[in-house]
């Protein structure tokens, strides 16, 4: 009688304990973690002075900024994917005059808006992108368009143009870009370079003239609720440009790259030293190869690759754990972020 008390006991013990077992590794919903989706963007780098920008001027700026983060968080926390929100947050960078890409672009040599874009998928590694498009609305638009739709991955000129045309595409007229801004950039920059100038600006130059040239490239990076990641890039490329010239903006991998695996970045600056390092790629390299982590990766780049060769700029990036950081060598750079956390961040100046 005895043993079968004890016996009893014991296994009433081990019943119990079981029990409680499963309950500690029951799923909580208040305790569940979810994937962090988060948003972040540039609006480019370059000669960013406080003293140059007047404090309506940087209310306006920090304003659309804000306003480009909360259209592309807004997609995320209806989970959406990570692609609609980046496409959502350039859209409205593009649409404004502020920023150096679609309504902003600067102009080239002969006095047009020529136009970059490109964006990517780090889940499928599929990308898309148009280069030297002019009079398109939102060329950030046909590159997703491009990913999308066909099997090339970079379309130029008129070809883009009549591709972005058969799928319904938004143009503009050339008054629509119009910017006396941007176009007394132009010819202070002629003015500079001894060029023979052919076009007049109806208004006398600003004696505090800004090096507008080197900024206003627009990006985004963002991860969703999949934890999938997406990044991508527009831009209206360098003032006074010639002979078509094409920055890093639109070359995946340089401008523009994203791989679940690693991160998303968007890089803006002088694109020529962003291709000759192929900066984007470069930076999810050191996080896939070397463990960097994203900050220390993209300070890597930026100061250790790019500087050297006479180069600036800076990047945005956003890695797999959903960790955003960016990096520059300039005296400014627009730049925000938001996530899930509840943290939204916009900086203009260098820190």
């Amino acid at each position: 009688m005895k043993h079968f008390i004890t016996f009893l006991l014991i296994g009433f013990i081990l019943t119990t304990l079981i029990n409680c077992s499963k309950e500690q590794s029951k799923p909580n919903s208040s305790t569940i973690e979810e994937i962090p989706f988060a948003i972040v963007i540039h609006g480019g780098a370059g000669t960013i002075k406080k003293e140059f920008i007047s404090p309506e001027k940087e209310k306006e700026i920090t304003n659309k900024l804000q306003e480009a983060l909360d259209a592309g968080y807004a997609v995320l926390k209806k989970g959406g994917a990570s692609l609609d929100a980046v496409q959502a947050a350039i859209n409205v960078m593009e649409n404004s005059p502020l920023f150096n890409a679609g309504k902003g672009a600067v102009f080239n040599s002969a006095g047009k808006n020529e136009m970059d874009a490109s964006i990517m998928d780090g889940k499928t590694l599929n990308a898309g992108a148009v280069a030297g498009v002019q009079n398109i609305k939102n060329p950030i638009n046909v590159a997703r368009l491009v990913m999308d739709s066909i099997k090339h991955v970079m379309l130029s000129g008129k070809g883009a143009e009549l591709f972005a045309k058969k799928y319904g595409v938004e143009f503009e007229e050339d008054a629509y870009f119009y910017n006396e801004r941007r176009w007394n950039s132009l010819i202070k920059m002629k003015e500079k370079n001894g060029e023979k100038i052919q076009i007049k600006s109806t208004k006398n130059l600003s004696t505090n003239y800004v090096d507008e040239h080197k900024f206003g490239t627009v990006g985004a990076v963002a991860m969703d609720k999949n934890g999938n990641i997406a990044a991508a890039t527009s831009t209206g490329g360098m003032t006074n440009k010639k002979f078509n010239r094409i920055g890093d903006s639109p070359i995946i991998g340089a401008g523009t790259y994203a791989n679940n695996t690693t991160c998303g970045i968007s890089s803006t600056g002088t694109g020529e030293y962003f291709i000759r390092t192929l900066a984007a790629h470069e930076t999810s390299s050191l996080i896939q190869y070397k463990g960097y982590s994203l900050k220390k990766a993209l300070h890597e780049v930026i100061f250790n690759e790019i500087e050297p060769l006479g180069g600036d700029g800076g990047m945005i990036g956003l890695d797999k754990n959903g960790v955003v950081a960016w990096d520059f060598n300039t005296e400014g750079m627009y730049r925000g972020y938001k996530r899930s956390t509840g943290e939204n961040v916009v900086k203009l100046y260098q820190e």
